[in-house]
């Protein structure tokens, strides 16, 4: 039994569709109350990728206090300055510091569906920020991580597999089985180019290479997550139009895990809207309409005692079917 401290507490979060960071990141203007810093770094394969470091404007080897870091992998087929827009000026907010990371999957860039070499590099972040941005001092005991779609489902295998890494993850209208997002991806818009993707990117069909698909599936390590004691928000919603039927997909998942361990620090918010990635639209100023993501501030809470059996199941990695 232990307490766990946590660095989420969720909010809603005003990211205006116009809001870009700066500098070498984009080429738009910026909130005032954030910069980006770009950085470079070597993929699992040893390919050249950038990551896209958001932090407050008053943050600088001047003005160095720790300060606690969210892991942002990006969607599918969007590029992490994407990903880097849609925090507009959270960051100043916490305060705390975004890493957005291009990624790279075993074939892909924009299309990693959680390759473990991916998964990886996710875990990385911090020791390369660390070397690339000698004045950050990242707070270790505040790594969070959060993602929506495929970047939530990175977000998720981040969680069962580098459980020591976090403080806490949150994942919003993630696939969790990619052999049924495969079979889904006949009901979507170019769902034929996705499937070819996805055959390039994971190496067959589920039926030709399943390894290749339950790898990369947060199901399939429910029982890690279910143990990994890392307290984690799973956002999903009923009507999304993209990641379809997430009854079976995130709310499958988070009833394997209290299923597992009744015990497990996660908790479930079901949304009944259309929109995909927690940006649900809502007019929040008298001036105009903006997107509102569900994100995370590094503020600390505590997560209250709770009894019951050890959340660390013990070593390994290897995945636990359901």
């Amino acid at each position: 039994m232990r307490t766990r401290t946590c660095g989420l507490i969720l909010v809603a979060v005003l990211c205006t569709g116009s809001a870009v960071h700066p500098g070498p990141a984009t080429s738009a203007a910026q909130p005032p109350s954030v910069r980006t810093v770009a950085i470079s770094y070597r993929a699992h394969d040893g390919r050249p990728r950038r990551a896209y470091l958001i932090l407050p404007a008053w943050y600088g080897p001047q003005d160095d206090p720790p300060i606690p870091l969210v892991i942002s992998p990006h969607g599918r087929g969007v590029g992490a300055r994407t990903n880097v827009r849609r925090w507009g000026d959270l960051p100043a907010l916490g305060p705390f510091a975004v890493i957005n990371p291009e990624g790279q999957g075993r074939a892909l860039t924009l299309f990693s569906w959680g390759d473990p070499g991916e998964i990886r590099d996710l875990a990385r972040m911090p020791d390369i920020l660390q070397r690339a941005v000698p004045w950050l001092r990242i707070d270790r005991r505040r790594v969070d991580a959060v993602g929506g779609s495929m970047g939530g489902q990175e977000t998720l295998l981040l969680v069962a597999r580098f459980p020591h890494l976090l403080a806490g993850a949150a994942a919003f209208d993630a696939p969790t089985n990619m052999a049924a997002r495969y079979r889904a991806f006949d009901t979507l818009r170019f769902g034929d180019g996705l499937q070819r993707l996805a055959r390039l990117e994971i190496g067959g069909t589920p039926a030709s290479d399943p390894e290749g698909y339950e790898i990369r599936s947060p199901l399939d390590w429910a029982r890690k997550i279910a143990f990994s004691g890392v307290p984690l928000q799973i956002w999903w919603s009923s009507r999304d139009t993209t990641v379809t039927d997430q009854t079976r997909e995130s709310g499958l998942l988070y009833r394997d895990i209290m299923r597992i361990n009744p015990f497990a620090p996660v908790t479930t918010v079901r949304r009944h809207l259309g929109a995909h990635d927690g940006n649900e639209v809502s007019r929040v100023s008298p001036v105009r309409p903006v997107p509102i993501r569900t994100a995370i501030t590094a503020h600390c809470s505590t997560l209250p005692q709770r009894s019951g059996p050890p959340l660390r199941e013990g070593p390994g990695l290897e995945r636990n079917r359901r």
